[in-house]
């Protein structure tokens, strides 16, 4: 995110990593990178980066149940040697993730010296070839049988909701009435959208022996290139799953070195279509100010809502 929360403050992520993991810090800085959690540089005494923290924003689909559980297995991968895992440091207490205020749970990963891959770059046949490569191997590992599994993220009834929230103006920020609109335009595709979405799901259900270990987004953004070399990073929403959970984000060629079930990559791309609207939806509904991190969410909603009365 571009914008710093009010809470936590830099010095409050400071104060909780010296107390909670019992590292000597010197200072916290925000960092606005990425899109939906929070993230600082914490140096150490010297001022050397030492850790990278991140805030998740919990919500109806991002629980700290499941968070946790999510960071746990990510934490049982590197144990077992899988070297594309960024996992969290544990606690003194060895938690994963702590609560720090209301609805947000801190955790702390190594500070990495590397970079991420441009999204051109990441077209590029040989860094395909690479993270087809890593993906091919996470799917082949064991997950301990307290890793979270994937279920249905969206619900009978969604359409509904959406239409009700509709019914009323959206008057809690600059872009409410811009949001409404671009909601509006895709109000009779949504029930065709969940209809769609549920009948897909009920197959997946139906062949859990299929599914494998996924990291759920690995994009580009979530992809970083250090030393050792190519990792995935942000495994928050880790889960067993159906690969083609993140075969939909991988371009061609890479995903022909998979054996695709077409159905399951429609429906993950359902599945975030939805979720994308819902998150939107609850954000335009309620007070915001109209920051860069408003205009990048209105621009998402945008992208989504246009992707999918073109499909």
């Amino acid at each position: 995110m571009q914008t710093a929360p009010m809470s936590p403050s830099a010095e409050e992520v400071r104060g909780a990593v010296r107390d909670l993991w019992s590292v000597e810090v010197g200072s916290a800085r925000y960092l606005p990178v990425g899109f939906g959690a929070h993230h600082w540089q914490v140096n150490g005494l010297d001022e050397v980066p030492a850790l990278f923290a991140t805030v998740d924003i919990l919500t109806g689909h991002r629980t700290a149940e499941h968070l946790r559980a999510s960071y746990r297995a990510a934490t049982a991968l590197a144990s077992i040697g899988f070297t594309g895992v960024v996992a969290p440091v544990p606690t003194c207490d060895g938690e994963v993730a702590v609560s720090v205020g209301d609805g947000v749970l801190l955790s702390v990963t190594p500070w990495l010296s590397g970079r991420s891959p441009g999204e051109e770059e990441a077209r590029e046949p040989g860094h395909v070839a690479r993270v087809a490569r890593l993906l091919g191997e996470l799917h082949g590992l064991a997950l301990p049988a307290d890793a979270p599994e994937w279920s249905p993220r969206v619900h009978p009834g969604f359409a509904a909701r959406i239409g009700t929230a509709l019914e009323v103006d959206w008057t809690a920020g600059p872009f409410g009435a811009a949001a409404h609109r671009e909601v509006t335009r895709a109000r009779s595709a949504l029930a065709g959208w969940e209809t769609r979405y549920l009948e897909l799901c009920a197959k997946a259900l139906a062949c859990r022996e299929n599914w494998v270990p996924t990291h759920g987004e690995p994009h580009f953004a979530n992809q970083f290139i250090d030393a050792s070399g190519l990792r995935l990073v942000d495994w928050e929403t880790l889960a067993v799953a159906p690969p083609e959970r993140d075969l939909r984000d991988l371009p061609e060629p890479g995903r022909s070195r998979f054996p695709v079930d077409p159905e399951m990559i429609e429906l993950f791309d359902l599945e975030w279509r939805l979720m994308e609207v819902d998150e939107y939806v609850r954000w335009f509904q309620g007070p915001h100010e109209g920051t860069s991190d408003d205009e990048t969410a209105l621009a998402g909603l945008r992208e989504e809502i246009r992707h999918g009365l073109n499909a």
